[in-house]
């Protein structure tokens, strides 16, 4: 058609025809996007298909346990939370105190009878050290000796050798009996009442002159233990 009758046709109120679109001019059709968990998003909230309110990221309790919500036992006004502990009466605390007193009072009685076990026992090994240097040479044992003396000691019957005329001078509480290092010392009553100063236990034989015979009855030698009993 020639521009002559082009411009008659468009005064006559034809319009010229639409160019066609290029392929590049036309930009690509957007596709809903997928939500990160697989189902096909775009909706607005409120519309079918949204998700409810799931809470804190993480959070996998069920809704009606989460903070907040009113099916949830723990959020209801005069309820406790689960796990929490009821708060003590005034009588369990003092009941509780007083058995921590009793328990600390315990503690330091053992401390103290343990420090007064070992002080007890460093005396009594001062004293029988001190006692030996005393009795060094104060011993009257005679190896002849064979009458035999015996006493109780330590809840059992002991016994010495002496002479005729030891035996008379210990019943007449002119010698005595201390025990030195596991063996039984004969010595005079002087030398007694010295040991009997430093370690009192170590006395093993004591005669009081005045005191009547029958209290004592190993000191007459007819009344002796024989040698051959078993005790």
């Amino acid at each position: 058609m020639s521009d002559t009758l082009r411009d008659q046709l468009m005064g006559l109120g034809f319009k010229p025809a639409p160019k066609p679109e290029r392929s590049n001019d036309r930009k690509p059709d957007r596709k809903p996007e997928a939500r990160r968990d697989g189902r096909p998003g775009g909706g607005k909230p409120g519309q079918a298909g949204a998700r409810p309110h799931q809470g804190k990221p993480g959070d996998n309790r069920p809704a009606s346990s989460r903070p907040g919500n009113p099916g949830n036992p723990g959020n209801r006004p005069g309820t406790r939370p689960q796990g929490a502990r009821k708060p003590r009466s005034q009588e369990e605390m003092d009941l509780a105190k007083a058995y921590a007193i009793r328990a600390q009072r315990e503690k330091e009685e053992r401390i103290e009878a343990e420090r007064q076990k070992q002080e007890d026992a460093r005396v009594r090994r001062e004293a029988k050290a001190k006692l030996e240097v005393l009795l060094k040479d104060a011993s009257l044992n005679v190896e002849e000796a064979d009458i035999a003396r015996h006493f109780p000691y330590g809840g059992k019957i002991k016994r010495i050798y002496v002479t005729a005329g030891q035996l008379k001078a210990l019943n007449a509480g002119e010698l005595g009996v201390v025990q030195v290092a596991g063996r039984y010392m004969l010595v005079t009553a002087e030398m007694l009442a010295q040991a009997e100063a430093i370690f009192a236990q170590a006395v093993a034989l004591k005669v009081d002159p005045n005191a009547p015979a029958e209290e004592d009855p190993y000191a007459d030698p007819q009344y002796q233990v024989p040698d051959d009993l078993v005790w």
